[in-house]
């Protein structure tokens, strides 16, 4: 199969429309004159509504519809986009009598203008019975205040839930005996290690628009990464069939795991199923700030035991997750905070142990964010293992080299999986080599008396979930020779649109412009899981593969038959079929595709879904140079640099754009990102203003290489690269701050306040 697309940095497909304004977002496609949805919000963090009057607010001019919890259904469901049976809890109400955050929904209104719905809003009358709230996500297990004390709270799989003790999971995972190797070992650290909730913030906020077409079917075109889920989800929440549900996606102005959860979808919906009017909603930039699916606050506490000589034996690991007000993810993030760290240190590895509770608390309920409670265990894993160089006086590097999974390791913390592809080594040499290492181990003291020092870390993750993910493609021959593919995943703006086009057009030799993509419409387009878990590239990009042989197959069968030869006589170029004997005997694509449309039996398409029983993980090493001013504590990001193994890159642009911009969003989780609560449960971080991401004066210089190998069970020997580029830079800054002053930072974010006081403590 030759490759004149595969491994070339083409520029994405819709690349042009994009930058040039077309109209191509969920708002941009919502009509004129559709009503304008807003949502009355909890003022309380905990509260049942004891008398709501909507009289005054449903006589304002131009208002079409107030909902309150009495005129929705109350059927329970979950808003987070995963495979059915899904394993997050069905806690949620489209509206509910009881609210468990300030910013919870409270009402729905729907009018003609903004000003009218702005004015009802303000018109609806609420009496509230003001509970307690759980606040602190330590004290929230056993609590005797519920968060869910509700009969009809359902977990629809064995995860260790139980709504009686504000655990939304809970579980143990062991290998070996991790009590006695840690009792043999020379060294035992144990630490805890905090990370905060962070926002994912897409410049494009939450939105929804929704309609009833000829047909009387409820069509949802929606910001998402699940169409498919998002169907299912509606159906569950509106009781209604999911026949009766169409969902397409247009171009998503960012997701990053956020958009996995369907955070507006389902209000809309309700208003144009009582109304039968269309109605959108877009959320303000503090909407999505204030009552979104930020990242899982998790304390992680490890206790590490090695060697003198450096063997690192078993790492037992304790995660404490803070799921929020409802479970949307909760049970599925904890186990990325055990399964993707521990098994980076496969290599002298004895035991392994792995504890996790994720409880309920009466803050904004967590999500899906990049990642994906794998960046919040690294840090700890990561953090500690450089703890532990420092106490054993080895350079940290080293000591990974001795102690990392390699090609051919079998990974007991990974479900057993053996790393078929694995270029870790060659990761962390590069990043030693692109950062100067062994130049900038020891801190510099510069003129003006700051301080530079250099840190690193490592990382992996998956690609898809295996046994579980689905991808699929259908791939037709049109009737001019050239193709329609149609895919069910969700380009969020990785370019997978792009990505898959360019296997297609190398499998069936033909030209990128020679394929039209459709994407994203669950009227028209195969079931896929969606653009979440590190899945497209690996998942979807096979089942691509799959449906380009398939057709091809179907293409020369035809050509054979219409050259009365046999398939074994004749070879298709990607332009033509002809004999092998003689090549000057042929039938042209467009011929064959011609054929179709008169006495034919034969349909010229593939339909090909894809599932893996593995997920192989990509690696990847990063390292930070930093300078601090020892006199206030501020941090400068001078250098990052990055090695990543994702198999083979299929477009090395996308993927080094994927890199630099998880980079940058794990820059702001290490130093700037920060979501404060007020006492009361109010969420202080409700702006830019107030919650602060990176600029690009913030991040220094980002450099990104790759180090490839070959991925046997992946299109093309590719893995997966959306999430695991987020995972190095808390670690590896915080590695860096340490060696410069001596104080190490175990709860993120990395302010100045926090190394300010820890060298105060020292002196």
């Amino acid at each position: 199969m030759s490759q004149k697309y595969v491994g070339k940095g083409l520029r994405k497909s819709d690349a042009h429309a994009l930058t040039t304004g077309q109209p191509v977002y969920t708002d941009d496609i919502a009509p004129a004159g559709c009503l304008i949805v807003k949502v009355l919000r909890s003022p309380h963090a905990h509260a049942l509504i004891t008398d709501i009057n909507t009289d005054i607010a449903k006589k304002v001019p131009g208002i079409a519809c107030v909902l309150t919890y009495q005129d929705v259904p109350q059927q329970r469901f979950t808003m987070a986009g995963q495979t059915y049976p899904e394993p997050s809890p069905y806690d949620r109400l489209i509206l509910d009598q009881r609210v468990r955050f300030v910013g919870d929904a409270v009402a729905i209104v729907a009018g003609e203008t903004d000003e009218a719905v702005d004015r009802a809003l303000r018109m609806i009358k609420v009496k509230y019975e003001v509970l307690e709230p759980v606040l602190d996500f330590h004290k929230a297990k056993d609590n005797k205040i519920l968060i869910h004390p509700e009969e009809n709270w359902v977990a629809n799989c064995p995860v260790g839930a139980d709504n009686q003790r504000n655990l939304c999971a809970s579980g143990q995972e062991a290998y070996g005996d991790i009590d006695a190797v840690l009792s043999g070992c020379d060294v035992v650290l144990e630490r805890t290690y905090h990370t905060k909730a962070n926002q994912q913030t897409p410049m494009e906020t939450f939105r929804t628009y929704t309609q009833l077409d000829t047909y009387g079917r409820l069509n949802i075109i929606s910001s998402t990464q699940v169409p498919f889920h998002v169907r299912r989800i509606l159906s569950v929440a509106l009781g209604i069939p999911k026949s009766k549900v169409r969902v397409i996606k247009p171009r998503i102005g960012g997701g990053f795991g956020a958009k996995q959860t369907v955070i507006t979808e389902v209000y809309p919906a309700i208003v144009t199923m009582k109304t039968g009017r269309p109605a959108k909603i877009v959320y303000t930039r503090e909407e999505s700030m204030i009552a979104s699916s930020p990242r899982h606050e998790m304390e992680v506490t490890v206790r590490i035991g090695a060697m003198k000589d450096g063997r690192i034996r078993g790492i037992d690991l304790y995660t404490l997750s803070n799921t929020g007000a409802f479970g949307e993810h909760g049970p599925t993030t904890v186990g990325l905070s055990g399964h993707k760290s521990i098994p980076l240190y496969s290599g002298n590895q004895e035991a392994f142990r792995f504890r996790y509770d994720v409880v309920y608390t009466n803050v904004m309920s967590a999500g899906a964010y990049r990642g994906y409670g794998a960046t919040q265990g690294i840090f700890a894993i990561e953090s500690i293992v450089n703890e532990l160089a420092d106490v054993l006086h080895r350079d940290p590097i080293d000591l990974r080299m001795q102690n990392m999974v390699r090609e051919g390791m079998c990974m007991p913390a990974y479900y057993g999986e053996v790393t078929n592809a694995c270029a870790l080594d060659r990761c962390v040499q590069r990043v030693r080599e692109m950062i100067g290492w062994d130049e900038k181990i020891k801190p510099r003291v510069l003129p003006n008396g700051h301080i530079r020092a250099v840190g690193m870390a490592m990382a992996m993750q998956g690609s898809a979930i295996s046994k579980v993910d689905v991808g699929a493609v259908i791939l037709r021959l049109s009737d001019d020779g050239t193709y329609n593919m149609l895919l069910g995943c969700t380009d969020m703006g990785t370019g997978c649109d792009t990505i898959l086009a360019q296997m297609a057009a190398d499998c069936l030799g033909c030209r990128m412009e020679d394929i039209a993509v459709y994407a994203s419409d669950t009227d028209t387009a195969p079931y896929d899981s969606g653009s979440y878990a590190s899945a497209t590239t690996y998942v979807t990009g096979m089942a691509c593969v799959r449906a380009c042989e398939e057709l091809r197959g179907k293409i020369l069968h035809q050509g054979a038959k219409m050259l009365n030869l046999s398939e074994d006589a004749v070879e298709f170029d990607g332009k033509r079929v002809y004999a092998l004997e003689d090549d000057t005997c042929a039938v042209t694509l467009a011929d064959i595709a011609y054929s179709g449309q008169c006495n034919c039996s034969d349909v010229l398409s593939a339909t090909v879904s894809h599932s893996s029983l593995v997920s192989p993980p990509p690696f990847m090493a990063g390292a930070a140079e930093v300078e601090v001013d020892p006199e206030t504590g501020h941090v400068e990001l001078i250098d990052y640099v990055a090695a990543v193994d994702c198999g083979t890159p299929i477009n090395p642009n996308l993927a080094r754009v994927q890199t630099e911009g998880g980079i940058v969003q794990g820059i702001g989780m290490a130093l700037y990102e920060d979501i404060v609560y007020a006492a009361d449960g109010t969420n202080l971080s409700n702006s830019f203003m107030q919650y602060k991401i990176p600029s690009r004066l913030d991040i220094g210089t980002v450099r990104v290489e790759f180090e490839t190998s070959y991925e046997p069970t992946g299109p093309f020997g590719a893995k997966s690269i959306g999430e695991i580029v987020i995972n190095t830079p808390s670690p590896a800054i915080a590695d860096a701050v340490a060696r410069a002053t001596g104080v190490r930072v175990r709860t993120l974010p990395i302010t100045a306040e926090k190394i300010v006081r820890g060298m105060m403590e020292q002196a």
